[in-house]
């Protein structure tokens, strides 16, 4: 008699059919289909899982610089300052509070350009 582990290679197959649920035509319906489908997909999910951490990174700097320059200091000289106040915001929280609260933000811009001029006297 032969074996041929119907219920697993089912149960398998259809674990990969119910993953391709939303796809279209016969990527949603057959096996073969399905599961390169499925399988494309969760390669392009784990690399912009990855690439989307670079993604917003580089939208807080440009809020970051839009909102610095507006008071009257580059990013990087504000970030430089902030560093040497040892302030430990994070640029996406930095991001968050130039576009929420512009006197936030306009107190920060004060710390960094204090701490500058420190820096420099020290130097």
């Amino acid at each position: 008699m032969r074996v041929t582990n119907a219920a697993a290679s089912r149960k398998r197959r259809k674990r990969m059919i119910r993953a391709a649920k939303g796809y279209r035509m016969r990527r949603s319906k057959l096996y073969r289909y399905a599961s390169d489908a499925v399988d494309h997909g969760r390669q392009y999910a784990y690399r912009d899982r990855r690439t989307k951490k670079r993604t917003f990174r580089y939208l807080w700097q440009i809020r970051i610089n839009a909102a610095a320059r507006a008071a009257g200091i580059t990013y990087s000289r504000f970030m430089e300052g902030l560093k040497a106040a040892q302030v430990a915001l994070d640029r996406k929280v930095l991001a968050d509070i130039a576009a929420q609260d512009a006197a936030g933000f306009a107190e920060l811009v004060a710390v960094a350009k204090n701490a500058l001029k420190n820096k420099a006297a020290k130097a």
